[in-house]
């Protein structure tokens, strides 16, 4: 048993070299969820962040992460253990997993195969913009695409059934690379049943708050919003 050990350890070890010297990185994960909440400094993980099936992410007992998965709508919360992401659910060994379905848009977005050329964040973005977005809370948090020089800083985001409510936002330059902006740090609600678009310069997308949406952030898997590529 031993000696199988070391020879199949060895053969692992040969297949990682010859990868590393191949100069082949491996392809891009495929993101499946989302990081709304981490304390940890062992997780290698960020608010924020995508995470792909496959990917291992270490707790110690004390850690706390929060995943929302983007298809599934699987919300978790995870004490301590090692994490492994999954496509729907995450595989928790040694640790803690509470887990809550939430009202998420998920259901409609087509996660993009393994063979996709672009780069995982990308390819699920131009997946994700083939159908006009249901958010489940009226403070939309608002992924920030890249902006260019000469690109728009402002945020307008305007009601278009009928034309009537119309906000415009300044985004610092800390958004120049993308990023994330909480529309509920500005203090503005938008109203359920309402369809709105959100532009900043070419960067257009058309979505609808659900009728049913809540005034407070609730889970970000909720409430997120993309926009398409221009």
């Amino acid at each position: 048993m031993a000696a199988k050990f070391l020879r199949s350890a060895a053969l692992t070890a040969g297949v990682v070299i010859a990868t590393a010297a191949s100069g082949h990185a491996p392809p891009p994960l495929i993101p499946t969820a989302l990081v709304e909440d981490v304390k940890s400094t062992t997780a290698d993980v960020e608010f924020m962040d995508y995470v792909g099936a496959g990917q291992v992410i270490k707790l110690r007992p004390s850690d706390l992460l929060v995943v929302s998965y983007l298809k599934s709508c699987e919300h978790e919360t995870i004490t301590g253990g090692t994490v492994i992401i999954g496509t729907d659910r995450s595989e928790v060994d040694g640790g803690k997993v509470a887990r809550t379905k939430v009202a998420c848009d998920g259901g409609k977005v087509e996660l993009p195969s393994q063979q996709a050329s672009e780069t995982a964040a990308t390819a699920f973005r131009l997946q994700s913009a083939s159908h006009e977005p249901v958010l489940y809370a009226r403070a939309p948090m608002i992924e920030i695409p890249r902006l260019h020089p000469g690109d728009s800083h402002e945020l307008v985001i305007e009601r278009i059934d009928p034309p009537g409510e119309h906000f415009q936002i300044k985004l610092g330059e800390d958004l120049s690379g993308g990023g994330f902006y909480d529309l509920a740090k500005s203090n503005k609600l938008l109203t359920p049943g309402a369809t709105y678009r959100a532009s900043i310069g070419d960067h257009k997308v058309v979505f609808k708050i659900d009728a049913s949406a809540k005034s407070g952030r609730g889970p970000i898997v909720s409430r997120l919003l993309r926009f398409q590529s221009s």
